[in-house]
């Protein structure tokens, strides 16, 4: 509870946050540790946004990653700055895509060792080719992940600056100039690995890969960057570990966490700011001398009455389920259990990407709608009840592409029920037996899978449009009016510490950081 509410007098801090997401929570804990009274209102009931640890299914003791479920972004630095009680555990297995050659079901397995990676290469196209011009275009990007991940909690480089930084005109050239499919289609001959590649850069971004827009080698840039070496690490104990931790973190360093308190609106003449907010019992207001926005740019241009900025649009159906145990695949040479703990792509060929994003972009759900699945539990089995453990019971995330917002409505799931159904007779086309088979119940006898659509994330957590970035997103690099972190607003005072901000998306925290950086920096003047 902010400190004199209830008693009609004006709170003041030195920052308020606006959204307990866990960028919200990373610039409350920087600062609350540098000494500054920070106050962070949180809309919902509790804190921790999309990077939240849910018991979807009642009855059922699993605790799902219900939004963002894997880790690449987050530096290290954030986790030692804040002394988090947070762990990542690697998956051994990059990746599994199967396709059936020849009249045979068989596939591509990428990880468990070099020798093991060059043979499933080697199988799936009969030569070498391929997994040489896998390994020199992943060598490529490796070197650029290695330049450009430690600058993302830098002050924003200039553009010329970051290219100095990479230092290979070929890697610039190939990943900042130039549409990606570009290069898949220089690089790489088989359409199976051509997929693969793309499919990094379509997370939640509904692009070609001849977008001349370039929101596709946006989306793959962050894809492969992460801690310099863009692995996707598995959350131990799940996303909501994360912002438990960092919650602890703020409230332990002084920070006063507010849940329930939505902001309604933020007045400021650039030195001095006051945020109204309001509870179930009524309006508040608290005064700081910054506030932080951890809501998107739409959200902080309803908050600041500026001109909201271009509409966002999300492209992703979530699909989260309890399965009793792992189905048998049809490829008769890959374990199960190595296939799903990896990332196992679905009606990803590059052609197939190719015909998805067009029927969607003419306004039609994709016949066979592309989509990634991997399984939590065989990595970190503490998400589930020691009880279904021995039982064998698995978690499997699948995240959907090119389910652009506009194919939905709010009040009719007729699309979203016959998206799932043709995403799931994708994955029953490469399995020995049908999921359905495979999937736990409820207390109730329902089958535990729940199907989330952009429009769901719009409701559920405030994301315009269901767009997991808040927006496009952006070069991670400074251009006209990012500022010098990235964060800056047209309001002096008033940073965008979500998402949205430059160098934001995904579970980073390093818009958060940032923005805490910003203020620091601006001292108490």
């Amino acid at each position: 509870m902010p400190a004199d509410e209830g008693t009609g007098a004006t709170a003041r801090y030195d920052a308020v946050i606006v959204g307990g997401g866990h960028n919200g929570l990373v610039a409350a804990a920087y600062l609350a540790r540098a000494g500054r009274s920070v106050l962070l209102l949180e809309r919902l009931g509790h804190t921790g946004g999309a990077a939240v640890s849910t018991r979807p299914f009642p009855g059922v003791d699993a605790r799902l990653s219900r939004y963002s479920y894997l880790v690449s972004l987050l530096p290290q630095k954030i986790v030692r700055d804040l002394g988090l009680d947070f762990r990542v555990r690697t998956r051994t297995i990059s990746s599994y895509t199967p396709v059936e050659r020849g009249g045979r079901p068989t596939g591509l397995l990428v990880g468990g060792g070099e020798e093991r990676t060059r043979a499933a290469f080697a199988r799936l196209t009969g030569s070498e080719r391929e997994h040489t011009a896998w390994q020199r275009f992943y060598g490529m990007t490796g070197e650029v992940a290695r330049a450009v991940f430690p600058t993302l909690t830098e002050p924003l480089p200039t553009r010329d600056e970051l290219r100095r930084r990479v230092a290979d005109d070929h890697a610039w050239r190939t990943l900042f100039e130039e549409p990606l499919g570009i290069a898949v289609e220089r690089e790489f001959a088989d359409d199976l690995v051509r997929g693969v590649v793309l499919t990094d850069a379509l997370i939640g971004t509904f692009a070609d890969a001849h977008d001349p827009a370039l929101r596709q080698n946006r989306c793959f840039l962050y894809h492969v960057i992460g801690g310099g070496t863009g692995d996707w690490d598995v959350p131990v104990g799940g996303m909501g570990a994360l912002t438990d931790a960092l919650a602890d973190a703020a409230r332990r360093a002084g920070a006063v966490l507010a849940t329930g308190h939505e902001a309604v609106r933020i007045d400021t003449d650039g030195r001095h700011a006051e945020v109204v907010y309001r509870t179930r019992d009524g309006e508040g207001v608290a005064a700081a001398r910054h506030v932080l926005v951890g809501a998107s740019p739409q959200q902080l241009a309803a908050l600041t009455g500026a001109a909201p900025p271009d509409p966002a649009e999300g492209a992703q159906l979530k699909v989260n389920m309890l399965l009793t145990r792992l189905p048998r695949l049809r490829d008769p040479d890959v374990d199960p259990r190595e296939a799903f703990a990896g990332t196992f792509h679905i009606a990803e060929g590059y052609d197939q990407l190719a015909t998805a994003y067009a029927e969607a972009a003419a306004g039609r759900p994709p016949t066979a709608p592309p989509s990634e699945i991997y399984c939590h539990s065989l990595t970190d089995p503490t998400i589930l009840a020691p009880e279904l453990v021995e039982r064998g019971y698995q978690t499997l995330t699948l995240f959907g592409l090119h389910t652009p917002a506009r194919l939905f409505t709010h009040a009719d799931h007729t699309v979203r029920d016959t998206l799932l159904t043709a995403t799931l007779a994708q994955l029953d086309a490469q399995l020995a037996e049908p999921l359905a088979d495979c999937l736990a119940t409820d207390a109730d006898g329902r089958p535990c899978i729940e199907a989330k659509t952009p429009l769901d994330l719009e409701r559920d957590l405030g994301l315009p449009g269901g767009n997991i970035f808040h927006r496009d997103l952006s070069w991670p690099h400074a251009a006209p009016g990012t500022g010098r972190w990235g964060v800056e607003t047209a309001d002096a005072n008033v940073l965008l510490c979500g998402a949205g901000a430059v160098r934001g998306g995904g579970v980073s925290g390093v818009p958060g950081h940032n923005a805490a950086m910003a203020v620091l920096e601006a001292g108490t003047g």
